[in-house]
């Protein structure tokens, strides 16, 4: 009997080796080189700045393989790469895209908030500037008297002239003129008949001046034989 059983023993732990060798096998070539050809293309996306891109396949690796300490080269490089756009687009004046892309960096380099900092306060102040100009821009706006003629919210303002009645006209140009400078207005006088321009030109210009003898008056002149005389106000951009 102990012959037996000794090869029935040797047989069992025959099969547990053999059991163990099938169950973890080793990487198959397949695997390796499909690995090795992810990791290029994520090489590829880094160098070609397609950041989005580059974050989904290193995501995607790192699923794969949670504790290959290879990968974290790539993520530092993509949060320098998040970091750098962040600052180029800031210097172009697009916070919110600035700010977007700083958030991308952080996510991926939380333990080093430091290197983040810098953008950060750079983003902060640039928020601030808007909202200190847009608040300018608003008491500016309130400061100003109702307008008389012009919409203060489009591109330009068209008013057709009465040149029929030179009371109603005279009123008009009163109310063009303090628009103007209200609104610090370009003026373009468009008229049927050479002759009209400089004498309508001449009118408003006493009137500007009248208001406010500093103000630079741009005017431009436009002949326009099948329209009515009439002036166009362009709000100076800011």
């Amino acid at each position: 009997m102990k012959p037996f059983t000794s090869r029935y023993l040797l047989l069992v732990a025959f099969s547990m080796l053999l059991g163990a060798c099938q169950s973890t096998p080793p990487a198959t070539p397949e695997v390796t080189d499909a690995r090795a050809a992810a990791v290029a293309q994520l090489e590829q996306s880094l160098a070609s700045s397609e950041l989005a891109t580059a974050e989904g396949q290193l995501a995607a690796l790192q699923a794969e393989a949670p504790n290959d300490q290879s990968l974290e080269q790539y993520q530092r490089q993509l949060a320098e790469a998040y970091l750098l756009r962040s600052r180029i687009v800031l210097q172009k004046g697009d916070v919110n895209a600035a700010a977007t892309a700083l958030s991308r960096a952080r996510a991926l380099m939380p333990k080093a908030p430091a290197l983040t900092g810098g953008v950060n306060n750079a983003i902060v102040n640039a928020r601030k500037a808007e909202l200190d100009k847009a608040e300018a821009a608003l008491m500016a706006a309130e400061a100003k008297p109702p307008a008389k003629v012009i919409d203060p919210t489009a591109e330009s303002t068209t008013v057709a002239l009465n040149l029929t009645d030179m009371a109603k006209l005279r009123r008009q140009l009163d109310a063009i003129a303090a628009d103007v400078v209200n609104y610090q207005c370009d003026v373009s006088i468009q008229a049927p008949r050479t002759q009209d321009y400089p004498w309508l030109a001449t009118l408003l210009t006493k009137r500007v001046k009248k208001l406010d003898s500093g103000f630079d008056l741009k005017l431009k002149k436009q002949i326009l034989r099948n329209i009515p005389a009439q002036m166009v106000l362009i709000p100076r951009k800011p």
